[in-house]
């Protein structure tokens, strides 16, 4: 079976025998890391480039006065930092959420895998593309966004990454993510966050039970996040 990162580039390009070879094999070094495990810290040097092939992960900046803001998710398939070299020293940290199976490619590798195939070329600049879409997005949502439409975005999100590599079975998703780890991303308190999931519970929409995500109406929940997946640069007619 073809890993997590392989089925990300394959659904964005079309990738040869030779491609996926490529990929396999710089994908090699993975090594199962534990939850909650600095891959790289703010303040350190660049270094490679982190795949997560198994288990989520999360880009986070600590504030002056000790809080802590999520800046993204890494779900299995994602890889991270391909362009931080040109840098002195990171702006942010990078760590697992979960045990996570992750792949560690230096950069002259990189660069020799960039080389040898324009299609692995394309799928990644293409992957780079939607990262800085989800940047912009939770950019959107912390600035204007309402609590519900806030909370309804990034559930949404994570849904449809998660179907666009057959991650999602029927209406749930896994979702390992802590009230805490949520609240961060969004830029609420937990008891503010709590509140909003109790009424989208309450209303039939989505609950959260076990590490999982249930969206019982996905088309209400669309409605409340005002949602456009269009910045995930999905396949047309993936969406449900």
């Amino acid at each position: 079976m073809q890993n997590a990162f392989v089925r990300n580039l394959s659904r964005r390009v079309q990738l040869s025998n030779d491609d996926v070879g490529l990929i396999e094999a710089a994908c090699s070094t993975a090594r199962r890391l534990p939850p909650k495990m600095d891959l790289i810290c703010e303040g350190d040097r660049p270094g490679p480039v982190f795949l997560f092939l198994e288990g989520w992960g999360c880009r986070y900046k600590i504030l002056p006065e000790g809080t802590r803001q999520i800046l993204a998710f890494m779900l299995p398939g994602d890889f991270c930092d391909m362009h931080t070299n040109v840098l002195d020293e990171m702006d942010h940290s990078i760590a697992t959420v979960t045990s996570a199976l992750v792949a560690t490619i230096e950069r002259p590798r990189l660069d020799n895998v960039m080389e040898s195939s324009p299609a692995i070329t394309r799928a990644f600049w293409m992957m780079q593309l939607v990262d800085l879409g989800v940047a912009r997005s939770w950019i959107a949502s912390m600035g204007r966004r309402s609590s519900e439409a806030r909370v309804a975005h990034l559930m949404c999100e994570m849904y449809f990454r998660l179907k666009s590599t057959e991650q999602v079975d029927e209406d749930a998703c896994a979702m390992p993510l802590s009230q805490i780890l949520l609240a961060d991303a969004l830029g609420m308190t937990p008891v503010h966050l709590n509140r909003v999931l109790r009424e989208f519970r309450k209303r039939g929409v989505m609950y959260l039970t076990k590490g999982t995500l249930v969206i019982a109406d996905i088309r209400e929940l669309i409605r409340i996040a005002g949602f456009d997946d269009t910045y995930l640069h999905r396949r047309l007619n993936e969406a449900a």
